[in-house]
């Protein structure tokens, strides 16, 4: 405080009243504006990097949700070939059914297999309806192909194995026959 003063009363005035330039103060003026400067540009890089940071935050989270919801991926193909047998095993045993025990065994596979679905379809997981779609290979796997007049061409006419998804995605294309124009 008493360089203040000091300096104060060293400053000489001209006669308007006014503090004339002194050439020791335009240095200190240059490095006050300097560091101002510098502190603005500090100031700007720290919002720069707290913005950053909060974007980080948000992407983490949204790759962690998503790292959920499709984590179980793997789980439901096992399953799913599971499932597959599961309803073969229904088709036959529906087709061979004569007794009214083989009747309610049939009805009991069914309602085990539907109640299977439900779980998974809970998870995430949705058959993709195939038979008498139009053919697109981005979600179903031609194995076959059948001349035919009956539906149009690129009409799937069997689904040889069931296509799923999961959350959107698709899990698994569904194996299908395909329908072509019948030559004659």
């Amino acid at each position: 405080m008493a360089d203040n003063e000091q300096s104060e009363s060293v400053v000489p005035e001209n006669g308007s009243g006014e503090a004339t330039a002194d050439p020791i103060q335009e240095p200190v003026q240059d490095q006050i504006q300097k560091l101002k400067e510098e502190r603005d540009g500090l100031h700007d890089r720290l919002l720069r990097k707290q913005a950053e940071f909060e974007n980080y935050k948000k992407r983490m989270e949204r790759e962690r949700a998503e790292f959920a919801q499709f984590a179980s991926a793997e789980l439901m193909k096992e399953i799913l070939n599971a499932l597959d047998s599961f309803e073969l095993a229904i088709r036959n045993a529906s087709g061979a059914s004569g007794a009214s025990g083989d009747d309610n065994m049939l009805r009991g596979f069914e309602l085990i297999y539907k109640q299977l679905l439900d779980v998974l379809g809970r998870f995430g997981l949705k058959v993709l309806e195939a038979k008498g779609q139009t053919f697109d290979p981005n979600f179903h796997q031609a194995v076959s192909t059948d001349a035919t007049d009956e539906v149009p061409e690129n009409t799937v006419i069997e689904e040889m194995r069931k296509g799923y998804l999961l959350n959107g995605r698709l899990l698994r294309p569904a194996m299908v026959s395909v329908s072509v124009r019948k030559t004659s």
